[in-house]
């Protein structure tokens, strides 16, 4: 018979192939594709790792607990799995006048021509998210599932149309397809 206090516990098996190293709320993943960390000093779980598992407990009694506690356990599985395998999203250029260019520089990207406009639209890259330009496609790949969607969802952002009928102006830059695996 489960009591209260389980629910409130996770463990979770670490991968083969996965390392994981804990200092200070800083959890250091390291892995076949890279390494990365993910800070949990405002993430309200106590983090433990004991002979190849980990252990999060939350700490509170509520269901908002439960909640955040199985968000943490999302996220560590989710950074373990894209080290195995990484990310790809793909995202088409849709234009219907003004032919749209993206361009990749260090760690922004700006996209040009939009809407006619003469000044570039910029944003940045998140994390250690790869972005390559390959005509009407703009394909991000890379190990954190959490920073490719963020660096998507600032393009996306950038790209919208104000002050006119969005079912008009069609122009922007759209997310087509997400999967498993460094598409290359």
């Amino acid at each position: 018979m489960s009591t209260k206090l389980d629910e409130f516990q996770e463990i979770i098996e670490i991968p083969e192939g996965i390392n994981i190293t804990i200092k200070n709320h800083m959890l250091q993943f390291q892995g076949p594709l890279g390494k990365t960390f993910k800070s949990f000093r405002k993430i309200p779980v106590n983090v433990e790792l004991n002979d190849g598992k980990l252990s999060i407990k939350a700490q509170g009694k509520r269901k908002r607990d439960y909640s955040i506690l199985h968000t943490a356990r999302s996220l560590i599985n989710n950074i373990c799995e894209g080290l195995k395998e990484g990310y790809t999203i793909k995202m088409k250029v849709v234009y219907a006048h003004f032919p749209i260019t993206v361009k990749i520089q260090d760690k922004t990207i700006s996209i040009e021509n939009f809407q006619g406009e003469r000044a570039p639209r910029t944003t940045t890259i998140v994390g250690n998210t790869k972005v390559v330009p390959k005509g009407e496609d703009v394909i991000l790949t890379g190990e954190v599932w959490t920073d490719i969607t963020q660096t998507a969802a600032n393009i996306e952002l950038k790209t919208k149309v104000k002050n006119k009928d969005h079912r008009v102006f069609l122009d922007g830059i759209y997310i087509y397809e997400k999967k498993k695996g460094i598409e290359k």
